[in-house]
C-alpha cells in the first residue's frame, strides 16, 4: 500500500507522468486518519492529508459545510476516496451532497468529484476547469464531471448563514487558485497556496508562480477581511495571523532567490545558501523533496526572473 500511496501522491501533485492500474482499497491507517471533525458551527473538515505518514494520506483537507438545502463539500481526495468522504457526512447530516467545489486541480483534491455524480453542482475558478480538462480523469466520457460553473474573480454562493464567498487573486500553486471563504463562521479555506509550513510546491505545468505565489498571497491577506481561521492543504487548521506570517515567508524566499541571482550565483549555489530565517520558527525547507525543495524553488524563481 505504501507504494501505491506514494504514486499517488506524486501524481496528485503533477510530480509524476504515472498511471497507477486499479483502484487498491485504503489501508487501515488511512481510514484511520480520515476523520471528521468539527471546525464550527455548520463547518467540518475531513482529514487524512498529512504527507508522512504516506501510507495515511488520502488527499487535500476536506471542507464539509452543511447549509439548510444540502452539503457543499471542498476538495474531495484522491480517486476512491468517495464513499469515505461520504461515510464521514453521514455521522454528522442526513442531507445530500448538493455542491462540489475545487480549490484546484491536482487529483489528491479533485479525485473523487466522479462519485458525487454528473448532477452535482460543481464549481471552480476558470483556470482551473481548463486545468482539469488535461487530466485523464476528465477526458472522453469523464468529461461530464467537469465542474458545471466557474468564475474570473469573485463568486458568491448561497446567502446568510450559508454564504461561501469564492475569490481568486493570481497565480500561485497553479494558475486557478480558490480562496474560499465562509464568512458568517469567519473561516477560509486556502487549499495548497498554504499547503504546509514549508517552501511551496509550484506546478509551472498548471500556470504556477513562485514569484506571483507571494504577491498573491499578500493581495489575499490586503483584501479578505473578518476571518481569523485558515483550512489548509495539507496540515491542521491554522490562523489568519499565520497565513499573514506564510505571504511573509514565501516573500521572503523569492527575495533570497531574487539577490543570490543577482549576486550571479547558480542554481545549486543558491540553494546550497538557503537556510529557513530564524523568525519563521517551526518552519522547514520541505515536507518532501518530491513536491518542493530549496533547488527547485529556487530554480522556478530564476526561470521566471529571465523571461
Amino acid at each position: 500500500m505504501k507504494r501505491v500511496a506514494v504514486l499517488a501522491i506524486l501524481m496528485g501533485f503533477g510530480c509524476l507522468p504515472l498511471i497507477v492500474s486499479g483502484f487498491q482499497a485504503p489501508s487501515a491507517k488511512a481510514l484511520a486518519a480520515t476523520k471528521i471533525e468539527k471546525l464550527k458551527d455548520n463547518l467540518y473538515v475531513i482529514t487524512g492529508s498529512g504527507v508522512d505518514p504516506l501510507d495515511a494520506f488520502s488527499g487535500g483537507n476536506t471542507a464539509v459545510f452543511i447549509t439548510e438545502s444540502g452539503v457543499v463539500v471542498v476538495d474531495t481526495k484522491l480517486p476512491g476516496w468517495g464513499p469515505t468522504i461520504l461515510d464521514r457526512i453521514k455521522s454528522v447530516t442526513n442531507k445530500p451532497v448538493t455542491t462540489i467545489i475545487n480549490t484546484h486541480t491536482h487529483n489528491d483534491h479533485t479525485g473523487s468529484n466522479e462519485f458525487f455524480g454528473a448532477t452535482v453542482d460543481s464549481v471552480v475558478h476558470e483556470n482551473t476547469k481548463a486545468n482539469m480538462a488535461k487530466m485523464d480523469e476528465f477526458k472522453g466520457a469523464q468529461a461530464k464531471f467537469l465542474p458545471k460553473r466557474t468564475y474570473k474573480d469573485k463568486l458568491t454562493i448561497g446567502k446568510g448563514k450559508d454564504e461561501i464567498d469564492l475569490y481568486y487573486f493570481g497565480a500561485g500553486h497553479t494558475n486557478g487558485d480558490s480562496f474560499v471563504v465562509f464568512p458568517a463562521i469567519r473561516t477560509m479555506h486556502v487549499g495548497d497556496m498554504f499547503a504546509w509550513k514549508a517552501l511551496p510546491y509550484i506546478d509551472t505545468g498548471n500556470g504556477g508562480s513562485a514569484v506571483a505565489h507571494a504577491s498573491t498571497l499578500a493581495k489575499v491577506v490586503a483584501t479578505v477581511k473578518n476571518v481569523d481561521t485558515i483550512i489548509n492543504g495539507h496540515i491542521p487548521t491554522t490562523t489568519f495571523n499565520e497565513l499573514k506570517e506564510y505571504a511573509d515567508f514565501s516573500q521572503d524566499f523569492v527575495t533570497f532567490a531574487r539577490n543570490q541571482m543577482k549576486a550571479g550565483k547558480s542554481v545549486d549555489q543558491a540553494a546550497a545558501e538557503y537556510k529557513v530565517p530564524a523568525k519563521f520558527k517551526g518552519y522547514v525547507v520541505t515536507v518532501n523533496e518530491q513536491f518542493a525543495s530549496a533547488k527547485s524553488n529556487v530554480k522556478v524563481v530564476y526561470d521566471e526572473l529571465k523571461k
